[in-house]
């Protein structure tokens, strides 16, 4: 929500809400468009989701993971180091279970594996004094399709335009590495800029009347750190999402 005053855009503070809460572990859902915490590419951001949820819950936070800002979806933080160590090393073994969902170019059918690797993506600010001659890192994907739809709609040499809703559960944790798999398979995701199809992106906005990376992530589940019970942490498709299926009529 923006407020105009004296010819000055003025945003509103966010309210992120909160998926899980106990006193070691926080979750939020995490808007599409949100940076996780300060970085040297956000110099005209206001807001970010670390300061967000510290200043709302009154305690400091510990981030556990990363989420690209233009993904929505579940967001983990520690409220101790201990935990915060904790977690990290549940994450570096693999113990975290993820799982997105995409919605992709064309019509990606079955599932599979995909096992590809990538090359580390760095930042020419933030990594300039990084090698860029490391090898590309080993990175796996599982993914299942769960929809497909089509509009009758003619875009460059097709008749129609084609989509896909596509379950990832990444097996490991490389930058961008559903965004980069998807596109490798040429089933790149919706407003997705980087690695996109800058024929489909215009016209999803266009037809659908909001540009933004269709991926979310939309599931989170671990032994808890402390009481050892298995924790399934979920967030809701937002109502961008709601709008694309109800167009293509897929339940959710």
């Amino acid at each position: 929500m923006t407020i105009k005053n004296a010819g000055t855009v003025i945003v509103e503070k966010p309210v992120l809400k909160i998926l899980y809460q106990d006193e070691y572990l926080v979750a939020v859902d995490k808007p599409a468009g949100l940076f996780v915490h300060r970085s040297f590419m956000d110099k005209d951001e206001i807001y970010f989701a670390l300061q967000l949820l510290r200043d709302q819950i009154g305690q400091y936070v510990y981030p556990l993971h990363r989420l690209d800002r233009p993904t929505s979806g579940v967001l983990l933080f520690a409220l101790t180091q201990d935990v915060a160590r904790l977690m990290g090393q549940a994450f570096s073994e693999r113990e975290i279970q993820k799982t997105y969902y995409a919605l992709t170019r064309g019509h990606l059918l079955g599932d599979g594996i995909i096992d590809y690797p990538l090359k580390e993506k760095l930042d020419d600010l933030g990594d300039k004094n990084v090698s860029r001659d490391k090898e590309a890192q080993s990175a796996t994907t599982n993914y299942q399709s769960v929809a497909t739809a089509s509009l009758p709609l003619p875009l460059g040499k097709y008749s129609s335009v084609r989509y896909s809703l596509i379950k990832c559960q990444p097996q490991t944790g490389r930058r961008h590495q559903i965004r980069r798999h998807l596109a490798h398979l040429r089933h790149p995701i919706i407003g997705d800029i980087n690695y996109g199809d800058n024929k489909q992106n215009p016209f999803f906005g266009e037809h659908f009347g909001f540009k933004r990376l269709m991926l979310i992530a939309k599931q989170v589940s671990f032994l808890h750190p402390v009481t050892a019970q298995t924790l399934t942490i979920e967030a809701e498709f937002d109502t961008q999402w709601q709008q694309v299926f109800s167009e293509f009529d897929w339940s959710y």
